[in-house]
């Protein structure tokens, strides 16, 4: 089969950082699907994965979390779906990537691919949408579908991946007031359309910015990205008693100073199920059905921004080059191969 991956972390410029490789079909675990992938999305994690994991002496590391497709066989233990179901998933970290023409996944990972949308639609949405679901209504424990409950969220980085999903499950499955950071003029567009209640400029002091949109605390703060450089002002802008909920990677993190106002952190890696085999890793499969019930509802809808072309190891080096600029929007996606 066709796949993409890498045999040395190199810097994306250098051709042979991803190459197209001919690989045998992966073989099933009980619980696994064999899915015909149709298209991929690429993430962060892509980037950081290839620039620092080496794969074993001898053997190439297979990137891509994000898939949809088709269900081509199933493991002796499976019961969630049938060969011919289309799927969308996230998959897990320690396994190989979705870059590839077969993929194989545990079915507990995996939901149901919104039947309103494209494999290209959907395949923009399954990490992002894990992350932010977990964030919001595990991590910070927002109550799922109460409006009555107040407050406001301030995200950090509206327009990535997970702020593009983010926006939109707090606008319409909450009552918290959504405050977004954006800095350019297609940034702040962007997240206006999905929802955001507020936009402010995160060049620029976080908590000057509530506090000229007449919203001087918050009582939830989403770090998605430089979390480390805004910690002085998260503080600043959280009220007594707030969280903050982060999926970056600061090389480190003083929260000495939350203590005053008893402030809580929370870390957010929608990969813990899986890695570990929590018994609630099925958890993710009706998190992913349950955003598929909502894209089909009209409640929710694909983050997609563009498209870069078939799944091959050129167009996806273009794709890790534009994430690493930080400056993409939403999610990019590739399709066939």
């Amino acid at each position: 089969m066709k796949a993409v991956g890498y045999h040395t972390p190199l810097p994306i410029t250098d051709h042979d950082s991803l190459i197209d490789l001919t690989l045998p079909p992966p073989s099933l675990r009980p619980h696994d699907l064999r899915v015909q992938v149709a298209a991929v999305s690429v993430n962060p994690v892509d980037t950081k994965v290839r620039a620092g994991a080496v794969p074993p002496a001898g053997e190439a590391r297979v990137l891509g979390w994000d898939a949809a497709g088709t269900v081509e066989a199933v493991g002796s233990a499976v019961s969630l779906f049938k060969p011919g179901d289309t799927v969308f998933y996230a998959g897990a970290l320690d396994r190989p990537g979705t870059n590839s023409e077969l993929h194989a996944v545990d079915e507990r990972l995996v939901g149901r691919k919104p039947a309103s949308l494209s494999f290209a639609q959907a395949a923009a949405l399954p990490l992002t949408a894990i992350t932010a679901w977990e964030l919001l209504f595990e991590r910070l424990g927002v109550p799922y579908g109460v409006k009555t409950q107040g407050g406001a969220l301030l995200i950090i980085n509206g327009a990535g991946g997970v702020g593009s999903i983010l926006i939109q499950l707090a606008r319409r499955l909450t009552g918290l007031t959504v405050i977004a950071t954006a800095s350019r003029p297609e940034t702040i567009a962007w997240v206006e359309g999905l929802g955001a209640h507020h936009v402010i400029d995160h060049h620029q002091p976080l908590d000057e910015g509530l506090k000229a949109i007449g919203i001087p605390e918050v009582q939830y703060v989403a770090g998605l990205t430089g979390t480390d450089r805004q910690l002085g002002a998260i503080v600043a802008a959280l009220a007594p008693q707030g969280k903050l909920a982060l999926i970056d990677d600061p090389k480190s993190l003083d929260i000495e100073p939350f203590k005053r106002k008893s402030l809580s952190v929370h870390w957010e890696m929608m990969f813990t199920r899986s890695l570990f085999q929590t018994p609630d890793m099925i958890a993710q499969h009706k998190l992913l059905t349950e955003v598929a019930d909502l894209v089909d509802a009209g409640v929710l809808r694909t983050t997609l921004h563009d498209t870069a072309g078939a799944i091959n190891a050129a167009n996806l080096r273009r794709a890790h080059a534009l994430l690493e600029s930080g400056r993409s929007i939403g999610k990019l996606v590739l399709e066939g191969f």
